[in-house]
């Protein structure tokens, strides 16, 4: 008789269907509880000592509240990858985001690799690989958050019974790109002329490239003097709405007299079809221009800079952009040498409208310490 609580190590019997006969099998199982629910599991081992060390770690993860049993260990990578993506279906979030940082872990673990051997000195190595490959530390980190969220949702479930240490990367990841006035200006005009306005609505506005390709004209009130951003068409998951003034104001007319009945987008290209990758077209017009290795997302960045030189409160800025936390948008508020420069010029200004000579103080003279007089004392005088 075992000890209450301890477990059992048996080999089943079982009837051989040939000859009747019956057999004893050579694998051992294991036998214990949990909550009280009995389970039984396949040790996969000949021997009775991996048998009872197997048994001696269920019942100590069952102790300790862990998920138990057999399927735990069955969880495998393409398991967490699944959990993952169907939760992003579930919330309404784009599975398209961890669609590549997904990937990269399906091909070096492999989709059948169990949860439980992917182990933080495997993540290290995963790391080290993709390092070697090239791969930027903000990039790794995207797969690696991934598979973070992945084994959280598994954990819940009681689909493993541990989560893995796994380390993020340091990043440096802030870019500094931003164009002054004048350069966006010849960048303007070295753009193909169906791409100006589109680019010139980017740098007005500083929305997304995502967001003005998606823009429609049922989101557009002309009359009313303001584009509204729908929710679902936002990165951030949350509309917001453009006033139309100056220049945004005769962007969005000049499309209103092009405007085409078979399209629904403000923004289209001379053969009618939406906006869609201009890379190679704004590589030209960057060379062109003389600017170099230009961003089309520096747009974003410049009017953010752009909105803090006006004077533009910080909250309403953010809404303009739809930028959700300040730290984010702080990001993009670029400080340049000229900026330096004009600071440093108002410290010189301010020193030199300070008095070059200090007052002339005149020190008050010490006069000397008189004692009280005593009652015999002014006798005495008396």
């Amino acid at each position: 008789m075992k000890a209450r609580g301890t477990g059992l190590i048996f080999q089943p019997t079982y009837k051989d269907r040939k000859t009747g006969e019956i057999k004893t099998s050579t694998v051992w199982y294991i036998q214990y509880s949990v909550r009280g629910k009995r389970i039984r599991e396949n040790s996969e081992s000949r021997n009775q000592a991996v048998a009872a060390r197997l048994l001696k770690k269920r019942i100590g993860e069952a102790a300790a509240g862990k998920p138990v049993g057999p399927d735990v260990e069955k969880t495998t990578l393409a398991d967490l990858k699944r959990m993952i993506e169907d939760e992003y279906t579930a919330n309404g979030r784009r599975s398209s985001v961890i669609k590549s940082p997904l990937a990269h872990l399906v091909a070096y673990f492999g989709k059948d690799c169990r949860a439980f051997e992917i182990t933080t000195d495997r993540v290290t190595a995963y790391i080290t690989k993709r390092q070697a490959d090239g791969a930027a530390n903000a990039t790794i980190n995207r797969s690696l958050a991934a598979l973070k969220r992945a084994f959280r949702l598994a954990e819940r479930a009681g689909r493993v019974a541990t989560r893995p240490y796994i380390p993020m990367l340091e990043e440096n990841n802030a870019r500094s790109g931003f164009l002054s006035h004048a350069e966006f200006l010849r960048l303007h005009d070295a753009l193909p002329e169906d791409l100006r306005d589109p680019v010139a609505f980017l740098y007005h506005s500083g929305w997304r490239v995502s967001e003005m390709r998606a823009l429609e004209w049922r989101d557009v009130d002309l009359a009313g003097g303001v584009v509204r951003l729908r929710p679902e068409k936002s990165k951030s998951k949350s509309g917001r709405t453009l006033p139309l003034r100056g220049e945004l104001k005769a962007i969005i007319e000049r499309a209103d007299a092009q405007r085409s009945p078979e399209c629904p987008n403000v923004f289209r290209r001379d053969d009618g079809g939406a906006i869609g990758l201009f890379r190679k077209s704004w590589a030209t017009a960057c060379d062109t221009a003389g600017l170099g290795a230009i961003l089309v997302h520096d747009l974003r960045r410049t009017a953010v800079r752009n909105l803090v030189r006006a004077g533009v409160p910080e909250h309403t800025a953010m809404a303009v952009t739809g930028h959700k936390t300040a730290s984010i948008f702080r990001r993009y508020d670029i400080v340049t040498e000229d900026d330096l420069a004009v600071a440093m010029d108002r410290v010189t200004e301010h020193l030199a409208a300070q008095p070059k000579k200090a007052a002339n103080v005149v020190p008050l003279k010490r006069t000397a310490h008189v004692e009280p007089m005593s009652a015999d004392q002014k006798a005495v005088g008396e």
